[in-house]
Parts: structure tokens; C-alpha cells; sequence
């Protein structure tokens, strides 16, 4: 599988707020999860074309990582800032 258990705790030991392999709840934890797989799906979809069913997923999880963008944002301006170069996102 893509994403084992070591994958996950290395995401959250480098993005995580309190940057500890347990900390899975921070929002820049899971705007790392996201984009990991969101990264892994654009992949997938460069081969197989015509799977719609993952690109409705890959949708969802587009939506999902800006809405924790979104209220990073709101709530933390520096965090946001942070996060976006870690990650290498445009907003």
C-alpha cells in the first residue's frame, strides 16, 4: 500500500504543530495527509484516464484540504504561512 503507518508518522513528526509522530488532529497534519494522497491520486490519474470514481475522490479531498486551508487561515495566519512552503502549495 501507498500509505503504511511509517509514512503517516514521518507526515505528522515533520508537519504536525507540535511536530511529534502522535499529533494527527493539528490542521497541518492533516493538510500534509491530504496532499500526500491527493499527490498519489494525480498519479493514478495520469495512467488510467477515464476512473471517475477516483477523480470524484480526488475532488473530495481537493475540498477538504481548502477547507482545513481555509480555517488555518482564518484562525493562524503564520501557521498558514508555514504550511504552504513546507508543502510547496499555491493559494
Amino acid at each position: 500500500m501507498y500509505l503504511t503507518t511509517e509514512i503517516k508518522q514521518d507526515l505528522f513528526k515533520k508537519h504536525g504543530n507540535g511536530k511529534k509522530k502522535e499529533e494527527t488532529g493539528s490542521p497541518e497534519s492533516q493538510v500534509a495527509l491530504f496532499t500526500h494522497r491527493i499527490n498519489h491520486l494525480t498519479n493514478h490519474l495520469k495512467e488510467n484516464k477515464k476512473d471517475f470514481s477516483t477523480q470524484q475522490g480526488l475532488m473530495k479531498l481537493v475540498g477538504k484540504r481548502k477547507k482545513l486551508l481555509n480555517y488555518l487561515q482564518k484562525t493562524n495566519i503564520e501557521r498558514y504561512r508555514a504550511i504552504l512552503s513546507d508543502l510547496q502549495l499555491r493559494k
